[in-house]
């Protein structure tokens, strides 16, 4: 099986202005503070510093979920959960290769908003992380209509494409990658 394409240095660039352009919109749609960003205790990798078990071949990201324990400690209560982003490096530039219109910032900017989204909702218990397929189709949908709203307002150029892109995503996931 050939090695699934990883973002280039260039584009590693392009990812992380995305993930600052992206913090700070979902920061200002949920009224939160730099400091009550950074407790939302998430991070977000690229394809170079996933695990095997963290790479899908059907999504642009998924969320993984970690419990970080303190130590020596024999309380439950004093488990935490951190979330990971992992982009899928291999199925956001077969897009951005097969869709000469849509460029990568803007859909990595819709990416990783999108999944910063459901990290707040998580950590606001708007939505629980482990739920029936069914509630987790429901949430996608709702996350995609809050995506498409937020970046919808910065009215930035290359954005329509995108849009385009995920028009049916807010009403079905049905739609995947292939």
């Amino acid at each position: 099986m050939d090695e699934p394409l990883k973002f280039t240095s260039d584009q590693i660039a392009v990812v992380s202005r995305a993930l600052a352009t992206a913090e700070d919109l979902v920061s200002e749609y949920y009224k939160l503070s730099a400091t009550r960003m950074r407790q939302l205790n998430y991070d977000v990798k690229t394809a170079a510093e996933l695990s095997q078990h963290e790479i899908v071949r059907d999504h642009f990201a998924q969320i993984v979920r970690y419990r970080t324990e303190r130590r020596n400690s024999l309380l439950r209560t004093d488990a935490e959960d951190f979330y990971k982003i992992c982009l899928q490096d291999h199925s956001i530039l077969s897009v951005v290769n097969r869709f000469a219109r849509i460029g990568l910032y803007e859909f990595l900017l819709y990416v990783i908003c999108h999944e910063l989204i459901h990290v707040v909702r998580f950590r606001r218990f708007q939505q629980r992380f482990d739920v029936p397929e069914e509630q987790k189709q429901a949430e996608e949908v709702r996350v995609h209509k809050i995506t498409h709203e937020i970046l919808e307002q910065q009215q930035i150029p290359g954005m329509p494409p995108v849009f385009e892109f995920y028009e049916n995503w807010w009403t079905t996931t049905d739609v995947m990658v292939r």
